[in-house]
């Protein structure tokens, strides 16, 4: 934990108050709070809904390769966070890594823009609600389900952390448990074992595997990233963590499981129970449903095909929610960078960011209303490639900072095994994850001049690139305010400043916890 300046050595013996990196912020949050939300955070409409985009799209063998792809990048990404969330656990985390291994003009870029992602994010899980309660009436008007459930993901926010955290472990709770009744069902299901429909096999596989060749699964890609975004979030949450050096390796520990279950092995049985030509997936001219739903109904199974539906709500809504907690953290961590009003960077007393709170609930709620207007399929894909173009910039950003930092700690004589956890994938995953990043930026682009099943115009172009020119011009403007160098000079980056200390008797509760944290302020305020 990072220690402020003192000036005098009799305050080292007071009792703490335990913030998290000298924030307002409160270290309430365990273990338990930071593996579950790790787990279930990025769990939303990206999967159950984005995946009947993406089947349409790209076909089975597209949308599962697509995921294989995805899968390995927020792996790669998730050990980056992994090592520096245990090293420098910080209140916007990638935002500030990047100010002190990078620079601060890309800092700036990323901060914005992430925020923005996370405000696109709100407003996409909201008009996602919409969508999945549409299976079951269109009784109620658009725009009263979204201010309904905007009030409900304002009240998980406001009240203290815990109680947000305790939200999120219940929802990822069910959406993990679910997981194995869907994969072990569908199985069922394309065995033929349903009431309707009979043995599928892996028939789609073989008919059309890829639905429109090469540039249909480079159209996948998108949709897949939104899906994956929000895993990174497990490294805001560290700062609010009792013992990050505990708590963050077990989350990164459950990636491999989130990965393999909800996305491989989720994606591979929607790709073995639905044609991919069904009018009723989400994007089409029928219903608009999740293809989980959708195999669920076909197969005469509709009992499961309602709790399906359920699931995805409670997911959609718990994904809105994480993106609120989040997108308040990144501007009280832009605040304590100074890029962005000092307010910002202020909470009460129990640790709520309430300006952060504010203006990210009221921008990411006021958006969602243009699905009142608009196609709730129409509105996904905006905010879908506006989403994964941000968070393959910030994907490629932890990266790159964790490559830095590592050379950092390198040229300054200091050794890998002085880290509080070190990962084993360095420096291949790093590199992995940073390459994929620029070429699906590249591939992005491509998609942008020339879009699958539309003809090239300006309006298609900037509706699909637009944030990454929103990024440059952002990066732009910040290097020529700072100017200075364009890197850090990695031989004079402070390693020690915002850095958390651990003894190895550490603990998350008790006497244990206290006595750490007088340590780390003796060795603090030593090393000043």
């Amino acid at each position: 934990m990072e220690s402020k300046k003192t000036g005098d050595v009799s305050s080292i013996h007071e009792e703490p108050v335990d913030h998290g990196a000298d924030t307002d912020l409160r270290r309430l949050l365990s273990t338990r709070h930071l593996t579950m939300i790790a787990l279930g955070s990025s769990i939303g409409m990206g999967l159950w809904l984005g995946s009947g985009t993406s089947l349409t799209q790209g076909g089975p063998a597209g949308i599962f390769l697509g995921y294989c792809l995805a899968g390995s990048m927020i792996w790669s990404v998730s050990h980056s966070i992994g090592e520096m969330a245990t090293l420098y656990p910080l209140p916007s985390a990638f935002v500030q890594w990047t100010e002190k291994f990078v620079c601060p003009s890309a800092a700036f870029a990323l901060g914005w823009a992430y925020w923005f992602s996370y405000v696109i994010t709100i407003a996409n899980e909201l008009q996602g609600i919409v969508t999945v309660l549409h299976f079951w009436t269109h009784a109620v008007p658009t725009a009263a389900w979204i201010t309904i459930f905007w009030v409900v993901i304002i009240f998980i926010n406001i009240g203290a952390v815990t109680i947000f955290a305790e939200v999120e472990v219940v929802a990822a709770t069910i959406k993990f448990g679910w997981i194995f009744v869907v994969i072990i069902s569908l199985i069922v299901v394309s065995a033929g074992g349903a009431p309707k429909g009979g043995a599928i096999g892996f028939r789609y596989w073989n008919s059309m595997p890829f639905t429109h060749h090469f540039k249909g699964f480079l159209a996948v890609m998108p949709t897949c990233i939104f899906a994956m975004s929000g895993s990174e979030n497990a490294g805001l949450v560290a700062a609010e963590t009792s013992n990050p050096r505990k708590a963050v390796p077990r989350a990164i520990g459950s990636i491999w499981l989130r990965l393999s279950l909800f996305y491989l092995l989720g994606s591979l049985m929607v790709s073995i129970t639905v044609s991919p030509k069904n009018p009723d997936l989400f994007g089409g001219s029928g219903t608009n449903a999740s293809p989980f739903v959708i195999a669920y109904r076909d197969a005469g199974l509709q009992p499961l095909a309602h709790m399906m539906n359920a699931v995805i709500f409670i997911s959609v809504l718990s994904t809105g929610s994480i993106s609120v907690y989040a997108g308040s953290r990144t501007t009280m961590g832009l605040a304590h960078l100074g890029m962005a009003p000092k307010q910002f960077g202020r909470a009460d007393k129990i640790g709520r960011p309430w300006l952060g709170l504010i203006v990210t609930i009221s921008l990411g709620g006021g958006l969602a209303y243009l699905n009142v207007s608009n196609s709730s399929a129409n509105v996904f894909t905006w905010f879908s490639n506006l989403t994964s173009l941000f968070t393959l910039f910030g994907w490629g950003l932890i990266c790159l900072s964790h490559i830095r930092m590592r050379y950092a700690w390198k040229i300054q004589g200091r050794s890998p095994v002085d880290l509080p956890w070190k990962s084993w994938t360095y420096p291949y995953a790093a590199w992995w994850g940073l390459s994929w990043c620029i070429i699906l930026m590249v591939v992005e682009f491509y998609l942008a001049v020339w879009p699958l099943g539309k003809n090239t115009s300006a309006k298609t172009f900037f509706a699909n690139y637009v944030s990454v020119i929103a990024v440059l011009i952002i990066y732009l403007g910040a290097r020529i305010y700072h100017g200075g160098p364009w890197w850090v000079d990695a031989s004079t980056i402070d390693l020690d400043a915002q850095r958390r200390f651990y003894m190895d008797h550490d603990t998350e509760k008790g006497r244990g916890k206290g006595v750490a944290n007088k340590a780390a302020k003796v060795m603090s305020f030593l090393l000043k």
